[in-house]
């Protein structure tokens, strides 16, 4: 009978099997070496401080501690027994970590801080494994359901790796030797280059000549009022970097489709009326053109994303992809005020455009390539008299940051756009465009004057006929994708008499807007 009860009694779950015996990564005896030694010798903190931060430390007792030694660091204040029990006792944790008998404790666990850093760098690698553990089991979870998006899944896996890997790389203090080594190498290639470009080239004679082409982990900024040509103007910049010097090129834009752009630069590079690409009512003689001119288009390195809302942390995953399958050269955002900040907890507006301009300098450093990125401006210029309405830097739109983070900001200003027609010495300005360098951060600034051409929606030297002067150049194909698929543009001669299929689905109206 005694037997037949203890076979109905009510067994208790079982808990999941995260693999039986298995303790999470964690080095406590070391954590107590480190922590000790801190309040042992008044350089330590110094020595850990760029290794480890409070969530490195496994047990919730030394995090407090470590966050209390970090205080009084911040405030110029000494930490030993006393000072960090005191800290303790004033952020309301000294009985939670084990009482000042506790910390008393952890001066014995070690002898000098002698080697301090090594063992910091065990510690910071045992939070690493708990990361991935962590990340990967939050994903696991994911994948199980199926209301998820596989490709956001995959995005947000990526990045959940990316911005761990980015935490654990520390750069130190480069003596001056070395840089100057790479300084002059860099000035005896360029002294090699017949056109004097050091950067990436725009295809704009006189703005190449006044930037030397667009500088590796450079932030350009671009900005304008509204249909000053901001997107027309990046759209014929990256026509030439890529047909003419076969350089790849991402554009990405928040704004238009893919279609919307690839259509622009369709227009601007047959010099067919944008409203006869719109609707499609071509003469036999303008298919042909069309045939023709564009197979330059579909050979060139142009990679367009349209993803709506885009992340800074989605960008910079994106653009890692393209940098190492593509080589890519140079990124164009448009634009800048259409991006967030999601994972950075901004409070408000003005501090999520600082958080983005701060973040694409930086990614610019990363990839070591320039990121032209275009922005809004405030209504002031519509306002302003006296000045033919240019832009000034005051003028950027919801934030000093881009000014202040940017190497570099244009405006592009057409000032017949507001019927002023004659410049001060009655030259005509009808047709023209003023490229406005407000600074610059590594060279002179200045004024450039281009001509911008509306009805085949595309910008060009002043003493240059046609697109670029005939620009040409071998390349690589031309992708369009977005953040679900991956579409490459194909195409093919048409028969006699027959509309040709360019690889756009056969409509050229489909979201177009120009």
């Amino acid at each position: 009978m005694a037997e037949k009860r203890y076979n109905n009694r009510k067994k208790s779950p079982e808990p999941m099997d995260f693999g039986v015996g298995k303790m999470p990564p964690q080095a406590i005896e070391l954590e107590e070496a480190v922590l000790g030694a801190m309040l042992l010798e008044k350089d330590a903190f110094t020595n850990v401080s760029e290794i480890l931060k409070t969530e490195c430390f496994y047990k919730e007792a030394h995090q407090h501690i470590y966050e209390a030694i970090t205080s009084l660091f911040a405030r110029q204040e000494p930490a030993d027994l006393l000072t960090v029990t005191e800290e303790l006792r004033r952020m309301a944790k000294l009985e939670e970590v084990g009482g000042a008998f506790y910390i008393t404790q952890l001066t014995g666990r070690v002898a000098s801080a002698a080697h301090i850093e090594y063992h910091s760098r065990i510690i910071y690698q045992k939070y690493l494994q708990r990361e991935m553990i962590r990340i990967s089991g939050v994903i696991q979870t994911k994948a199980f359901d199926e209301s998820e998006d596989v490709n956001d899944l995959l995005e947000e896996a990526e990045n959940s790796l990316f911005m761990l890997s980015q935490g654990s790389m520390k750069r130190d203090a480069t003596q001056i030797s070395p840089v100057i080594n790479e300084a002059i190498e860099m000035i005896q290639v360029a002294s090699k280059r017949t056109d004097g470009l050091s950067g990436v080239p725009s295809g704009f004679t006189e703005l190449d000549r006044m930037t030397s082409g667009w500088q590796n982990s450079d932030m350009v900024v671009i900005a304008a009022r509204p249909a000053m040509g901001k997107t027309a103007f990046v759209l014929s910049m990256a026509r030439n970097m890529a047909v003419k010097y076969n350089q790849a090129v991402a554009v990405f834009s928040l704004e238009m489709s893919n279609v919307q752009l690839v259509n622009r630069l369709i227009v601007a590079e047959t010099e067919l009326a944008a409203e006869k690409i719109k609707t499609g009512k071509l003469e036999p003689y303008e298919w042909e053109q069309l045939d023709h001119k564009i197979k330059s288009l579909v050979d060139a390195p142009i990679f367009v994303d349209d993803t709506a809302g885009l992340s800074v942390f989605e960008l910079r995953a994106k653009c890692r992809r393209l940098k190492k399958q593509h080589d890519l050269k140079i990124i164009i955002i448009d634009y800048l005020q259409l991006m967030n900040a999601s994972g950075m907890n901004p409070g408000n507006r003005q501090e999520e455009v600082s958080m983005i301009s701060r973040s694409l300098k930086g990614l610019a450093k990363e990839l070591n390539v320039p990121i032209l990125a275009l922005s809004q401006l405030n209504r002031g210029v519509e306002s302003r008299t006296g000045e033919g309405k240019r832009p000034q830097l005051s003028d950027l739109r919801e934030s000093g940051a881009i000014e202040q983070d940017a190497d570099m900001v244009l405006f592009i200003h057409r000032p017949e756009y507001y019927k002023i027609t004659e410049d001060e010495n009655g030259n005509s300005l009808i047709g023209m465009a003023e490229i406005i360098i407000a600074k610059h951060r590594n060279g002179a600034t200045g004024d450039v004057r281009l001509r911008f051409r509306p009805e085949v929606i595309r910008f060009e030297d002043v003493d240059v006929d046609g697109f670029g002067g005939g620009y040409g150049g071998e390349s690589d194909s031309m992708q369009v994708f977005s953040s679900k698929m991956n579409e490459t543009i194909s195409t093919g001669s048409p028969a006699p008499g027959s509309k040709p299929d360019f690889g756009f689905g056969g409509n050229f109206e489909r979201d177009a807007e120009f």
